[in-house]
């Protein structure tokens, strides 16, 4: 036995190894695979996955202007030409660095160890470009403040966390049928590539096309314009190779069963990426590479908070905040909720009789808490990251891993110029084989009915084609409503008489709403606080085969179940 094996047992058979229900800890119930080991590396590739949200999400809220202003009659709408106003950006953006990994830290710490899931929480992308862009505006030029949004977004968790303590937002989730929960798995997978296909956050080989959509690219930068279309050149992008390598590579270590394969991948090829003088690196000789440059020779150094730390302005009066409001909350319900079923899906945790996961309630109260204090930090809502499926696929299965990943944020803090600065086609290779990973569960959607099969397609096509998670579950949702319940209508209107040839097959959809009546969405701490014992995940308010054997006036109606009983008891 190795040392590794020696730590492995010893910490599973300690206290944190049972708080964590790692196997061989002599918990309840034990997490399959788990091992110590396992989950540190998992937390790590976590971390490295998406590591690219401390310096993007940085540059997004940039672009609002944060806190920034100046004369605007004098220096126009978006202050472009100020000095004053530049220079107030460049510590606006160091502000974000330091916002983004102190509230990803203390949200992944808090996921890992209060709900014991593998989910890592950031700042949402989507969320804070629409937050930049549309509700603040750029520089400033939308009708919102600053200030002001991040009061939405801070009211926004606050509702979301009053959901999640009495349950409404367990009852929600729960309300999504089983084969849209296994379809956006499958669509967080494409979409999961899609995202490691482009150049903002992949490899580069599909860019964007005036005449359709996209296409493939794989062109230099600087062959690619401000709408990211490449005019000649395709596939002569030095990047774009790499990152086709680095797949290559991290593939072939899968096929082999590599111990951090993932990890190993993302690291080579950003190794390789940062010297300069190279047809690959990550530092052009240009003023945005000197200045990304001079940022990663720093290697360590640490920005305190200066001008976001609980900027508020409490002014609700404007229709445009609440607008801003209603969407922070429809979208990121539906992102967050979507992406936290699929990743328990995708570990594996997920119970199919009830289509909830074990510590559900606790996750949904950490995401929301962490929404409100992120915008005391000055971030856009926090949101379950998809790139937490890179770690899941490393063996994470336990709180661990979103702890491991919180630290990592936390040593961010202070070694911002290293990881910040991985490229993108260095990670694009890890999403596109996550996303490959994601797309193993769709064959267990109802295809056979086209009442579950049309409605699961649609929001499989819909996340990546529609690049969010949020309007795919809106597509699919509203498509698998309007078809069943015209079914559903037309069976009731006609008494049974005219219904589709295989209406038998579709899913209990009714069922997996009800198991376990409503108590069971309840946080346990409430149902003891009332005196009532809590509903486990699995359990039901329908008597169990064991309590009606036990039962002495069974009716004719349980001989069937009397008599499995016995076969059973016979078994044993």
């Amino acid at each position: 036995m190795g040392w590794v094996d020696t730590l492995n047992n010893r910490v599973a058979r300690s206290v944190v190894g049972h708080w964590f229900r790692l196997e061989g800890s002599g918990a309840k119930v034990e997490r399959a695979g788990s091992r110590f080991s396992i989950e540190m590396r998992a937390g790590l590739t976590t971390f490295v996955a998406m590591a690219y949200i401390i310096s993007t999400n940085a540059l997004i809220l940039t672009d609002s202007g944060g806190t920034c202003d100046c004369d605007r009659e004098l220096y126009g709408a978006t202050c472009a030409n100020d000095p004053a106003y530049t220079k107030c950006l460049q510590g606006l953006k160091l502000d974000l660095i330091t916002a983004t990994c102190a509230i990803s830290c203390l949200a992944c710490v808090l996921m890992g160890s209060l709900a014991n899931l593998p989910i890592a929480l950031a700042p949402g992308m989507g969320l804070n470009a629409y937050f930049a862009y549309t509700v603040v505006g750029y520089h400033g030029t939308g009708k919102v403040s600053y200030r002001n949004a991040l009061a939405a977004v801070c009211i926004e968790g606050v509702i979301f966390f009053i959901l999640s303590l009495i349950g409404l937002r367990q009852w929600f989730a729960r309300l999504i049928p089983a084969s849209l929960k296994t379809a956006t798995a499958a669509g967080i997978g494409i979409y999961l590539s899609f995202i490691g296909l482009q150049s903002a956050a992949g490899i580069g080989l599909i860019t964007g096309s005036q005449a359709t959509l996209v296409e493939l690219g794989g062109c230099p930068p600087q062959y690619r314009d401000a709408s990211n279309v490449c005019h000649g050149h395709k596939m002569e992008g030095g990047p774009t190779w790499l990152g086709i390598l680095g797949l290559m590579v991290i593939g072939t270590m899968l096929l082999y069963r590599v111990k951090g394969a993932i990890l190993i991948g993302i690291a080579m090829v950003a190794i390789i990426s940062w010297p300069r003088p190279t047809s690959v690196t990550y530092f052009p000789y240009t003023p945005a590479g000197t200045d990304a440059f001079n940022f990663f020779k720093k290697v360590v150094t640490f920005h305190p908070i200066e001008s976001t730390l609980n900027q508020f302005h409490w002014d609700l009066s404007s229709g445009e905040v609440w607008i801003a409001l209603i969407t922070f909350l429809y979208v990121d319900i539906l992102d967050c909720t979507g992406t936290m079923f699929s990743m328990a899906k995708f570990g594996g945790y997920m119970d199919e009789r009830t289509q909830d996961f074990e510590g559900s309630s606790m996750a949904f109260l950490v995401d929301s808490s962490s929404i409100a204090i992120g915008s005391a930090f000055g971030c856009s809502p926090l949101t379950a990251f998809i790139e937490s499926g890179a770690g899941i696929a490393e063996g994470g299965r336990t709180g661990i891993t979103s702890i491991v990943t919180g630290i990592m944020f936390f040593i961010a803090l202070f070694f911002a110029p290293i990881f910040a600065s991985f490229p993108p086609w260095a990670t694009g290779p890890a999403l596109i084989i996550v996303g490959s990973m994601m797309m193993q569960n769709v064959v267990q959607i109802n295809w056979k009915y086209i009442g579950d099969g049309l409605p699961a397609f649609i929001t499989i096509i819909m996340i990546p084609f529609g690049y969010s998670i949020g309007y795919g579950l809106i597509a699919g949702i509203g498509s698998f409503i309007f078809i069943n319940s015209s079914v559903n209508l037309i069976h009731r209107l006609s008494r049974g008489r005219i219904a589709p040839p295989n209406y038998a097959e579709r899913d209990d959809w009714l069922g997996f709403v009800t198991r376990g009546g409503f108590k069971s969405n309840i946080p346990p701490w409430i149902m003891r606080l009332f005196g009532k014992q809590p509903v486990a995940i699995g359990e039901s308010d329908e008597p169990r085969s064991s309590d009606l054997c036990a039962s002495n006036d069974a009716s004719s109606e349980l001989k069937e179940v009397a008599v499995s009983c016995g076969q059973h008891d016979h078994q044993v």
